[in-house]
């Protein structure tokens, strides 16, 4: 219930805050247009009729504000985006108004709060989303590098691409064979990104690699790792982004990642459409990824056995049960003739609940 006698909406933006406080007593409305200086918001909401609580939609202002009200003591709830109730004939939208808003849904106790990380965990997720948007960059300089030797004729069949035999032929072969001076320029300078790209991804490598082994995260990405497909990155950025796994059940996790199906239905009608993509996006991309490698036959070989030792033996009991049972739901799916895509995707859904009865077991 809301208790506080004073309710504060924000509206923060990277060089303003609209701030709305509406006294529950008397019904008295404040607004005020603030810089966003920890020490003014603060200053403002000083002068309220105490006590107050504040929220605000979580953004790219980060959650500093969040953290520094809670300091003081003053109750801040960061409020989900996705989830805020909006009135459908509402077709005026300023700061006044979101502030407004904001300030009236907190006395209604209607906010939906997001999970606010520490300093430390909001470093660590900083470390995987550098990692990931390096990957984005490597895999797009790949493409430019390969396509602009398509456009002259220029195909490697010597097998898989972008291995060290394939790095040897663009060297050797492949740039030797664009006459144009100005192709051969295009082309180093391609292929200069993808090797720096390429280092600049290893050197965040070692970095994750380093944190997962000494760190808060540690114990929960030797339980994860338990699992076939998630290796020591992607439990360390599973750890990282979902962060608290307690606020979740197995059955509500795979919802948080937008991999349940949407669904609309009305009456005695019930019809189910794609997965609704909400949520974390990141979490959903390594489930995805990791629910293919139980397609192929389950052997537990030297690699995930390593990974086995670093983890307590309930934790290895209950991966190797998650992993049988996926790989069994892959069997059946392929007997049912389902489409690959479609199946994988339910297959994550699946693995998110087996990360999450693996992140909350006790050591």
């Amino acid at each position: 219930m809301f208790l506080e006698r004073t309710s504060v909406g924000l509206d923060v933006h990277a060089r303003s805050v609209v701030a709305v406080a509406i006294d529950g007593v008397t019904g008295e409305v404040s607004q005020a247009r603030l810089v966003p200086d920890h020490g003014q918001v603060t200053g403002w909401l000083s002068r309220l009729p105490g006590p107050v609580a504040v929220t605000y939609e979580a953004g790219p202002t980060g959650f500093g504000l969040s953290r520094h009200l809670t300091g003081l003591g003053i109750r801040c709830e960061v409020a989900a985006p996705s989830k805020l109730t909006r009135p459908s004939g509402d077709r005026v939208k300023t700061d006044a108004r979101d502030a407004m808003h904001l300030a009236r849904l907190l006395r209604m106790d209607e906010i939906t709060p997001v999970s606010v990380p520490t300093l430390e965990q909001e470093a660590a997720r900083d470390l995987v989303r550098a990692r990931e948007d390096c990957r984005a960059d490597l895999m797009r300089a790949r493409h430019r590098t390969s396509k602009l030797l398509l456009r002259h004729g220029i195909v490697y069949f010597g097998g898989a691409a972008w291995t060290g035999a394939h790095d040897g032929w663009l060297r050797r072969e492949a740039a030797p064979a664009l006459a144009p001076r100005a192709s051969r320029v295009a082309f180093d300078a391609e292929y200069e990104t993808v090797l720096a790209t390429k280092a600049r991804r290893d050197r965040l490598d070692q970095e994750i690699t380093a944190m997962a082994r000494d760190s808060e995260f540690t114990a929960v990405v030797d339980r994860l790792c338990c699992l076939r497909g998630v290796s020591t990155l992607t439990g360390f950025a599973l750890a990282v982004e979902v962060g608290d796994w307690e606020r979740f059940t197995g059955a509500t996790i795979g919802s948080f990642v937008g991999l349940t199906p949407s669904e609309f239905s009305s009456g005695a009608s019930r019809s189910l459409g794609p997965i609704t993509k909400t949520g974390n996006g990141h979490v959903r991309r390594l489930l995805v990824e990791a629910a293919w490698h139980h397609r192929a036959r389950y052997v537990a070989g030297a690699e995930l056995r390593a990974r086995w030792e670093r983890a307590t033996p309930a934790a290895r009991v209950r991966g190797d049960e998650g992993n049988r049972r996926l790989h069994a739901r892959w069997v059946r799916f392929l007997e049912r003739r389902k489409r690959s895509t479609v199946a994988n995707v339910a297959i994550a859904r699946e693995l998110s609940g087996w990360c999450w009865s693996l992140a909350v077991l006790d050591d």
